[in-house]
């Protein structure tokens, strides 16, 4: 065995969510072969849900301070796409990578500034969420009162479709593939640095930010790059979630996501990486099956099952077979 797959599997048996993460990739990765171009096109979806589940996981799981307002960034990203591609004359190659361009910056520019000022003024905890819920509901009122450019209430319709360097993502198979490179890369991009040192600082910070300050840290600062890096990866998944389905909607900025992917997160258990993706998937799953029988018992449903789940698994599945893998090891 070479050092490097030693080297691999040392690092795996230490950190089981890794194997996890691992296991759900492969998972994902041959999931084409066994749906329909529909399904696949649903699934798809799902996976940038799970890309704006994951970015929330960065910041709040590893900082323990929860973002009540991160619907704002998704849906930054979706409307910088939209009016990109919809008001400006652009050049139809480069109008797809202008528009990400923009969402993403959009909503790094938005977390940068907001973060600045609520971060290094020392606001934390239950305040922190407060103005971030604030965030949320100022952008929903932005995005239905100028409807001149961002439609109103019903939003923007004819995005263009993805087209990166001449190649067309129209196509299910396509599309579903290129959402899934880009959750994997966040998944084990993010693994891989919060495994590390940076991400040894921010679980010091989480623990104690004053000893963490005594001892150099930066904290606030560290505090705020993990915060726009967050937006960034949000607002990515938003410019794409538009492009893939030619329309973006109040909806996409809204108080009510910012709640549901608050139930993702912890359904998969915060602070896990991995546990944002399968919760996403889990509670997506749990709406089809109970809304085939009946649309109106989805609430009680979820809400009965977020209560027991905080009951009985209150960390998420992922930290519960993690703990059973390291006793077996």
């Amino acid at each position: 065995m070479t050092d490097f797959a030693q080297t691999l599997r040392r690092r795996i048996a230490r950190r089981p969510a890794t194997l996890v993460a691992f296991a759900v990739s492969l998972v994902l990765l041959v999931l084409p072969a066994f749906v329909n171009a529909y399904a696949l096109s649903s699934y798809r979806d799902v996976i940038l849900f799970a890309i704006f589940a994951l970015s929330l996981d960065v910041f709040w799981g590893k900082t323990g301070i929860l973002s009540f307002g991160h619907a704002t960034f998704f849906g930054l990203g979706a409307y910088g796409m939209a009016v990109t591609g919809i008001h400006f004359e652009i050049d139809p190659s480069i109008v797809s990578l202008v528009g990400l361009l923009a969402g993403v910056g959009l909503a790094a520019l938005v977390a940068l500034l907001v973060g600045y000022f609520i971060l290094f003024g020392g606001v934390r905890g239950a305040y922190f969420t407060i103005v971030t819920l604030a965030l949320t509901l100022i952008a929903n009122h932005i995005a239905v009162g100028w409807s001149s450019v961002t439609g109103g209430d019903s939003g923007l319709i004819g995005v263009p479709p993805l087209v990166i360097f001449g190649l067309s993502f129209v196509d299910p198979f396509r599309s579903y593939y290129l959402c899934l490179a880009v959750l994997l890369a966040f998944l084990f991009g993010s693994i891989a640095i919060m495994n590390g040192r940076f991400g040894l600082i921010l679980t010091a910070i989480q623990d104690d930010e004053t000893k963490a300050q005594t001892l150099g840290y930066r904290t606030s600062l560290l505090l705020l790059v993990t915060f726009v890096a967050s937006a960034s990866m949000a607002g990515l998944a938003g410019a794409l979630y538009a492009a893939m389905n030619g329309f973006v909607a109040p909806d996409m900025i809204a108080l009510l996501l910012s709640t549901e992917v608050i139930i993702w997160v912890a359904v998969g258990g915060s602070g896990t990486l991995i546990g944002a993706i399968i919760g996403t998937f889990v509670v997506w799953w749990l709406q089809q099956e109970i809304s085939s029988f009946n649309a109106s018992a989805w609430p009680i449903a979820i809400g009965s099952f977020f209560i027991a789940l905080v009951l009985f698994f209150p960390n998420g599945p992922v930290a519960l077979v993690s703990e059973k893998l390291r006793r077996f090891r």
